[in-house]
């Protein structure tokens, strides 16, 4: 009588079964061919010709309190990629935002829009809301507008510059909704942190010198309208040239002063104005 034959232990077991495995995957298809509905996707080769949907970054505050804002934006009407709370949570070390919609999804933020030649921004931007009440208005008292916090600011720098490095998106395409709706919008508003931001190596800012030249040339003689709201439009505002100081510029001139020259939001292409706007011509344009 034969004797019978050893049963296989556990680890031959466990080798068996991963050399299967290893048979079946072998014969499916290679990484690069994609089932899709109804066909085979061969992405083996790929295209060096393209660029990126995105092409600016939008900042925004909300104007309501961070639960009030995540219902807005998570409604049927509005919608934005991330949300940066006024004191976001960390892991190790890092800050927490909320991100709404993946990058490559067209958000519902930026509404009518132009900027550098292009309409309708949503389809070529991300957006970021931030919450912020904006502008606090007291009768008899001269309006006041509520700060960012620092662990806000923070979380937006890094938020920010991530995108603008994958995007390779330039400075000067790193805009407030202001900027690219002059008419309708005044987020993020004059207490927004640009300067620190151009710091951080995000989105553009006069260079002081430059300023100081031009300052000096336009102290006593200004330049005509004509050629203000040529500039402007260079830079990227959504303006015709009128040659007149119409309404229409006054809004591109406050959203500029805004961003720019945050100390005197008035709409006068006032001298110092007037400087960085030349300045930021030479360096981004």
């Amino acid at each position: 009588m034969r004797a019978p034959l050893p049963r296989p232990g556990r680890r031959c077991l466990w080798s068996l079964a991963l050399a299967a495995a290893a048979a079946l995957a072998g014969c499916g298809p290679p990484a690069t061919l994609k089932k899709r509905s109804g066909y085979w996707a061969d992405q083996s080769v790929q295209a060096s010709a393209y660029n990126h949907r995105v092409r600016f970054l939008v900042l925004h505050y909300t104007s309501d309190r961070a639960g009030r804002a995540l219902t807005v934006l998570t409604g049927p009407h509005v919608s934005v990629h991330y949300l940066v709370g006024p004191e976001p949570t960390t892991r190790d070390g890092a800050p927490i935002v909320r991100q709404l919609l993946p990058e490559d999804e067209r958000a519902w933020h930026a509404g009518a829009s132009s900027w550098a030649g292009r309409h309708h921004i949503n389809d070529t931007s991300i957006g970021i809301e931030i919450v912020n009440l904006g502008p606090i208005d007291t009768p008899g008292e001269p309006r006041r507008w509520q700060p960012y916090t620092d662990a806000q600011i923070r979380a937006v720098i890094a938020l920010a510059h991530d995108i603008v490095t994958r995007y390779d998106i330039k400075p000067a395409n790193v805009v407030g909704h202001s900027d690219i709706a002059p008419q309708r919008k005044i987020d993020p508003g004059p207490a927004f942190p640009w300067h620190r931001l151009y710091r951080a190596g995000i989105g553009a800012w006069p260079n002081p010198e430059r300023v100081a030249l031009y300052a000096r040339r336009f102290a006593d003689h200004a330049p005509p309208v004509a050629q203000i709201q040529s500039r402007l439009a260079d830079y990227g505002y959504d303006l015709p040239v009128s040659g007149r100081l119409d309404a229409r510029t006054h809004a591109v001139l406050r959203a500029f002063q805004m961003h720019f020259r945050p100390s005197g939001v008035n709409g006068i292409p006032d001298t110092q104005t007037l400087a960085r706007l030349w300045a930021l011509d030479a360096q981004y344009r």
